[in-house]
């Protein structure tokens, strides 16, 4: 048990660089890369810390002091990739598990037709009625941003704030007063869409952010950063 803990665990945190550094590299898929991470750190780091713990209890009392050593190394690196995945989860605080969020659950904003958005061909991108409460819970700080200037100039000032976070503007609809992007996570690859509509309010204009994730059911809160991240922008 105690040689063999740390053979465990040193393929269990390969297991888990494979799934990080493909998901980068894009070799691997971006599920696949995430899946395979968390397979090397949480099922791999839990087993290996296990048989690195049974390794520990057989060669107490100065039995098989290098095997003991080789222990305790395995239980640091089981210990280290549990550890990894549960920091990296904790940064979500309470987000629930839902993956499309908005400043307007009465009327989200639409994503474009798969004709001007091939990304959109063959996907539902409606919104989900149910997560219209739960955005309202957990999410109670999302508005509209309300903005002084005509629609046309405030358009504008929300492409330019949108381009400045490093967004990628795939679709325009001037006349629709909305346009389309697109976000890419800077580990795993993941891509988000968002949609970003502007409507006449007054002698000003609304501005409302929809952000949803391709993939996932949970998003562990960046939707909804990525919304306040574009609101800071639109008000600073």
């Amino acid at each position: 048990m105690a040689a063999a803990a740390p053979i465990i665990a040193l393929i269990s945190a390969g297991l888990a660089f494979v799934g990080l550094a493909g998901a980068f590299l894009g070799i691997l898929p971006p599920m696949a890369g995430f899946q395979t991470f968390i397979a090397g750190c949480l099922a791999g780091g839990l087993f290996s810390t296990i048989i690195a713990l049974v390794g520990i209890f057989l060669t107490r009392g100065g039995v098989d002091p290098e095997g003991r050593m080789r222990a305790l190394m395995a239980l640091a690196i089981g210990l280290g990739l549990m550890i990894i995945v549960l920091g990296a989860a904790s940064t979500g605080g309470d987000a629930p598990p839902i993956n499309d969020i908005t400043t307007d659950l009465t009327n989200p904003p639409a994503f474009a037709d798969a004709d001007l958005v091939a990304d959109y061909r063959g996907r539902d991108m409606s919104y989900p009625p149910e997560f219209v409460e739960i955005v309202s819970e957990h999410y109670p700080d999302l508005a509209p941003v309300r903005v002084s200037a005509a629609p046309a100039d405030a358009f504008l000032r929300s492409l330019r704030a949108a381009e400045a976070l490093g967004w990628e503007i795939i679709a325009k609809d001037g006349p629709g007063g909305a346009f389309y992007a697109k976000d890419v996570t800077s580990i795993f690859r993941f891509v988000d869409d968002i949609v970003v509509r502007i409507t006449p309010d007054g002698t000003g204009s609304l501005i409302d952010i929809r952000s949803k994730s391709r993939k996932g059911r949970g998003d562990l809160g960046a939707n909804a950063m990525r919304i306040r991240a574009l609101v800071a922008e639109l008000e600073g």
